[in-house]
């Protein structure tokens, strides 16, 4: 059996894989129902805030939807009633669905889906924003979570694993084709392009997640907006490296800390041998970086905390645009 085919084979199992089918299935199931049902359990829903701590869940709240009391929306603004499933995108549309499916359809909101790297004119509901700057009207909600959130279990030791740096990703961007033009030899480093362009100088098969977790080091690099990898390399018993991000999801890679939660390399790139090898001679720092990481990402496994957080968001986006909510 050739090495592609067996490559191609690798990519059609599941391990490590968000479960695709159900998440199709479940999200289409929803819309079987009318979205008078669910309002009549929004109520019950955030009375269960008493099991919780409040004062974790009112700042998380507060970090995705920074919106003041009094704003106003255009009279344009179109209803939640107007947000429909289209051919595209759709993740993003069953991922809202989930939350606005409380709310009355006749209030008013903006979404933008896609990779959102600008601050919108509008108030509007987002799944990336600008870390920098006034990100006031940008609102985060959980969206192509499919694709973003996975998180994983890692049962191999970060001590068993290759002293080498490790990266198979899409190269559209200048900043990933200079990272790989400055380290696609260097002896530290197992990286590549995975995408087909008219430059091949950097072609390399694919890797599964699985394959990824014999290595200490794992690049998490900003693509369009966010690495969609950082969630699932900090769930796991490597390293993620990456300079200090630009862009937030859900995740609120804005409140990660560099050399706490991940190993910082500079925007340039020119310090990632000394990083790598520093760590790879300090096995109890970087443990430490892989403890942390993973207490990070304990805070998002509590499903009903992160539903009761998804949907104080999308109330206070009304609630802040003077548009009353019904309990």
């Amino acid at each position: 059996m050739s090495h592609i085919l067996k490559s191609k084979l690798k990519q059609l199992t599941f391990k490590h894989q968000n479960n695709k089918i159900w998440y199709y299935f479940r999200n289409n199931v929803r819309r079987l129902f009318t979205s008078f049902i669910f309002r009549n359990r929004l109520g019950k829903k955030l009375r269960s805030l008493e099991e919780f701590d409040l004062d974790y869940i009112q700042k998380r709240v507060d970090y995705y939807n920074r919106l003041e009391a009094g704003t106003t929306l255009p009279a344009n603004t179109p209803e939640l009633s107007k947000l429909k499933l289209g051919k595209e995108l759709k993740v993003y549309y069953f991922d809202s669905y989930e939350y606005t499916r409380f709310f009355n359809p006749q209030l008013n909101a903006e979404f933008l889906f896609g990779d959102i790297i600008h601050i919108p004119e509008v108030a509007s509901f987002v799944k990336s924003r600008p870390i920098n700057g006034d990100n006031t009207n940008s609102i985060v909600l959980k969206l192509d979570k499919i694709r973003h959130f996975r998180l994983i279990k890692d049962t191999k030791k970060f001590i068993n694993k290759k002293n080498l740096l490790i990266s198979r990703g899409q190269v559209y961007q200048p900043h990933r084709l200079r990272f790989l033009e400055m380290y696609f030899n260097h002896p530290m480093c197992n990286i590549g392009q995975i995408n087909i362009t008219e430059d091949k100088r950097f072609l390399v098969n694919r890797m599964t997640v699985d394959e990824h977790l014999d290595y200490k080091f794992i690049l998490c690099l900003e693509g369009n907006d966010v690495a969609s990898n950082l969630k699932w390399v900090m769930s796991s018993n490597s390293l993620a490296v990456m300079s200090k991000p630009t862009y937030e999801t859900w995740f609120m890679e804005g409140t990660l800390i560099p050399n706490f939660h991940y190993v910082l390399i500079k925007d340039d790139y020119s310090d990632l041998e000394e990083r790598l090898v520093y760590y790879s001679e300090h096995t109890e720092d970087a443990l430490r970086i892989i403890e942390n990481a993973h207490q990070y990402i304990s805070q998002f496994k509590n499903r009903k905390q992160e539903d009761l957080v998804s949907l104080l968001v999308v109330k206070k986006y009304f609630d802040n645009t003077g548009q009353k909510v019904t309990v």
